[in-house]
């Protein structure tokens, strides 16, 4: 079954998010059919910022790494794809493939989180990443993660005018993080024309209730590496700093 196939409304890919090697060998081991970078995690992991802070070569060595670590296919979350440009954007996508990654994230927000990209604009680095590669193009929109859950409603129209623009462009998925209102997220299942991811946040509704919408990819984003940090500190305090 191909990376793509994976994506089946109802029957979701779930995506509990790596940030390394390590994290990609336990996650493998544990039985996930495919493998997933957050780019906050990976970037965390490293002593960075999100938002393409830290250096795309650097990116490269973490990706390398994982592939060496396990076979299993995997997505990497190219945040606005390291680039200013379609022609440079279709290039680092050239790297990635390169190390035989199966797809990526991009995202239409402006990083770190200062505005959305227009639609156009997006189109335009999706449509130079899918001339330059056959990856599998995860178009996210950060319409709703950059506002609050009240206007969710008023941005329904537009976050589905911009998956059919996505699709167009060639896009195969389509994700809406910080969507987390059953209605809504069973509204845009109904209507896009792209498989629906939705992030795994604690606000979110759980897995069943997802695949019960049509979600076709389920990610976790940061929380694994967040749950994972503070397993670390509490384990610290626990047999260090409390004297056990």
């Amino acid at each position: 079954m191909s990376f793509a196939d994976l994506h089946e409304p109802g029957k979701p890919l779930i995506l509990f998010n790596i940030w390394d090697a390590g994290s990609a060998a336990a996650v493998a081991g544990a039985g996930a059919p495919a493998l997933a970078t957050g780019s906050a995690s990976v970037a965390g992991a490293n002593g960075y910022g999100d938002g393409q802070k830290m250096p795309f070569d650097q990116l490269l060595g973490v990706v390398e790494r994982i592939r060496a670590a396990s076979d299993l296919p995997l997505t990497v979350d190219f945040e606005a794809g390291y680039a200013n440009s379609p022609d440079g954007v279709a290039r680092n996508a050239r790297a990635l493939a390169a190390l035989g990654v199966a797809g990526v994230n991009l995202e239409d927000g402006v990083p770190p989180e200062t505005g959305i990209r227009p639609a156009v604009e997006m189109a335009a680095l999706i449509a130079a990443v899918r001339r330059a590669t056959d990856l599998f193009i995860n178009a996210r929109t950060d319409l709703f993660l950059q506002s609050p859950a009240e206007d969710h409603p008023a941005l329904m129209a537009e976050a589905v005018d911009r998956a059919g623009v996505y699709a167009d462009a060639g896009a195969k998925g389509f994700f809406a993080p910080g969507l987390v209102d059953p209605g809504l997220i069973g509204d845009l299942c109904k209507v896009s024309p792209l498989p629906v991811n939705i992030m795994k946040s604690p606000r979110a509704p759980g897995i069943a209730e997802l695949a019960a919408l049509g979600v076709a990819r389920i990610s976790f984003g940061p929380f694994p590496w967040r749950e994972a940090m503070a397993a670390l500190a509490q384990a610290y305090r626990d047999q260090v700093a409390n004297g056990a």
